[in-house]
């Protein structure tokens, strides 16, 4: 009896506690504290060292700066060289995908790995252009306006998206907007790198066959169209020639390095030797004499400055906007998941809102430099990582490197063919295809597989607008389907313990006579699931008490509720649960809550539901309302 005494007393103590929580913070609440940590992240300390650890905060390097030895700095200068042998013909290559003259490529290699140097978190990332952005901007800016008739233009409007992709991209980190870039989910960014490395893989074949007209569109019917009608005009097969050796080459360099990882600056010196040998080719036959499409001139010397040409005016400003939005989005997304898996690598933590400054910073800065989006290259950081990087360093090495290359060999370049520039892009879309990682999403979950091939197929037959757009629609989509209708099981106990899980994931639970228990595996009960939730605990109870009259066995007497999942409750999912609590009252059974969550028990409160089902009937714990059931069962026995 004292027992019994002890344990009653204990539960009156966990209801209280329960019932008396403090109040939780209010929306707002929680939305001005995110903002002040954001911009002054130290408490309880004075302005100067406020300020002091916000300059360090934002500038990592006045960290690890401090324990840089010269060791580190002899591993950097390797990397940072054979980082810088790949980035400038790939940066050149890029330029061209962008529809922009080749120098803008090898400026966007100084100015924003220079600014990520002193400011970003990931020390193996390697920044510069990137085949999916460049194909991002040219794509959808042309619709705007054609860079072939009004190139001025086409130049102020990619310059302009560059600042205001880095606008954004500041934006997303002051402010805590990560949850931004998760909009577009692993299966989306899968589906939609490999449609993008085919729509970019066709456009080359405009270098590759020498074609001087080619369609603007990146629709994969389009570009077959603009190609079968191009091959039945006179084309030159040399440039065809020229473009597939060196790609096979690329390719064979690449292969003997992943085979013996000793070679592993095989692959990455392999482009810049392609284009040293193809030009003095080029040059040695005058073969552009014959037919081969080159370069020709590339302007040399330090960044001119773009300022001038960035316009924050109508009528161009909404699109702009509009395309820096998803350009800043895909950006982070790449850079971000390359910057972490190499980080969990070397065995450390990337900061996500930092690296989100990092970029916007870099790409406000370039785009008053003439640069243009600029972001993290998966090729370029395994590279940098397989070179023995150390630190960020290895990005600056880079950046003065292909500044002496600006400054001394642009001229060199003038017979380079332009086939060369489509092997090289050909050769780096291999990486973004990843069909062994399509087939595990389809192994694992179906739904992910088709935002996956939503994707996929919108860029490949529509845009890489489509595209998008597609894998949102169908990834919100799935977020309502499974909000409207969310899991619900039964409980029961494993014996000889006080565990209670879901009867069906383990048959080997038995349910409680006379107790009905069931959770709601839903964080928000609300107006979309409320009514569902409602019409299945009350079909249950039906059918439990239908069970009970055909077994003859103990009458069903209590239904507990375990609210442990559900983290938010609106007025819709409070009508539910009264109802349901009316409708139990109705039938003689009594209805138990366990583990409400703090906003759950705080609205429940305000409702006046707590009052109506009475405060002893409220639970910290599935046991705790177990043991009141069962005892409340034995009082009217």
């Amino acid at each position: 009896m004292e027992t019994t005494l002890h344990e009653t007393n204990k539960n009156i103590s966990k209801n209280t506690m329960v019932l008396d929580s403090p109040d939780p913070p209010s929306v707002w609440k929680e939305v001005s504290g995110t903002v002040k940590k954001a911009v002054v992240p130290v408490r309880d300390k004075s302005v100067p060292a406020c300020l002091l650890s916000c300059i360090k905060g934002l500038f990592p390097v006045l960290q690890w700066g401090k324990s840089y030895n010269l060791k580190s700095f002899r591993s950097d200068i390797m990397a940072g060289l054979t980082l810088a042998s790949l980035g400038i013909p790939q940066s050149i290559g890029y330029a061209s995908l962008a529809k922009l003259d080749p120098q803008y490529g090898l400026y966007t290699s100084v100015v924003p790995p220079l600014i990520y140097a002193v400011m970003g978190t990931s020390k193996e990332l390697a920044i510069g252009p990137v085949a999916v952005v460049s194909l991002l901007l040219s794509s959808m800016i042309q619709k705007v306006v054609d860079p072939t008739v009004d190139p001025a233009t086409y130049q102020k409007l990619v310059f302009t998206v560059t600042f205001l992709t880095g606008i954004f991209q500041v934006s997303f980190g002051l402010f805590r907007l990560g949850f931004l870039v998760d909009l577009l989910s692993h299966a989306a960014i899968v589906g939609f790198m490999g449609g993008a490395a085919i729509v970019i893989g066709l456009q080359q074949l405009k270098g590759l066959l020498g074609l001087s007209h080619f369609t603007n569109n990146t629709d994969v019917v389009s570009v077959v169209q603009a190609v079968w009608s191009a091959i039945h005009q006179p084309w030159h097969s040399s440039n065809f020639l020229i473009g597939c050796s060196f790609l096979i080459l690329i390719l064979v360099a690449r292969f003997i390095a992943r085979r013996n990882k000793k070679f592993f600056w095989l692959a990455a010196i392999a482009p810049l030797l392609s284009v040293i040998i193809s030009t003095l080719l080029v040059f040695v036959t005058r073969s552009d004499k014959h037919g081969v499409k080159i370069i020709q001139h590339v302007h040399g010397g330090l960044n001119p400055s773009s300022l001038q040409k960035i316009e924050l005016k109508q009528p161009f400003l909404g699109e702009c906007a509009k395309i820096a939005l998803v350009c800043a989005v895909i950006a982070l997304t790449e850079a971000i998941a390359v910057g972490r898996s190499f980080a969990s690598v070397k065995g450390y933590q990337l900061d996500g809102n930092k690296e989100m400054l990092a970029m916007g910073f870099m790409n406000v800065a370039g785009s008053m430099s003439s640069c243009y989006v600029a972001t993290g290259s998966f090729s370029r950081t395994a590279v940098n990582f397989s070179a023995g990087c150390k630190s960020t360093v290895s990005n600056i090495v880079m950046a003065v490197t292909v500044f002496l290359a600006l400054q001394l060999f642009t001229r060199l370049l003038y017979y380079t063919p332009v086939a060369i520039l489509a092997s090289i892009i050909l050769s780096a879309l291999p990486g973004l295809i990843d069909f062994k990682e399509a087939m595990n999403i389809w192994k694992i979950d179906k739904m992910d597989f088709l935002i996956c091939f939503g994707a996929f197929v919108g860029v490949l037959f529509g845009s890489v607008e489509i595209g998008l757009s597609v894998a949102i629609i169908i990834s919100f989509v799935k977020i309502i389907i499974r909000a409207i209708r969310p899991h619900m099981e039964v409980l029961g106990r494993l014996e000889g313990t006080e565990i209670f899980c879901s009867v069906r994931q383990y048959p080997i639970a038995c349910q409680t006579p006379s107790v009905l228990l069931i959770r709601i595996d839903s964080s928000f009960l609300c107006f979309m699931n409320a009514n569902f939730i409602r019409e299945r605990i009350m079909r249950w109870v039906s059918e439990e008490c239908d069970t009970v009259k055909e077994k003859a066995g103990d009458k069903l007497q209590s239904v507990i509720i375990d609210m442990s999942n559900v983290m938010n409750i609106d007025t819709s999912g409070l009508t539910a649960l009264s109802e349901i609590h009316k409708e139990l009252v109705f039938r003689n059974l009594q209805m138990a809550i366990a583990n409400p969550t703090w906003t759950v028990i705080h609205k429940m409160k305000l409702s006046g539901l707590v009052g109506t089902m009475g405060a002893d009937w409220i639970f910290m714990t599935v046991q705790d309302a177990m043991q009141a059931c069962l005892s409340s069962k034995k009082e009217q026995v």
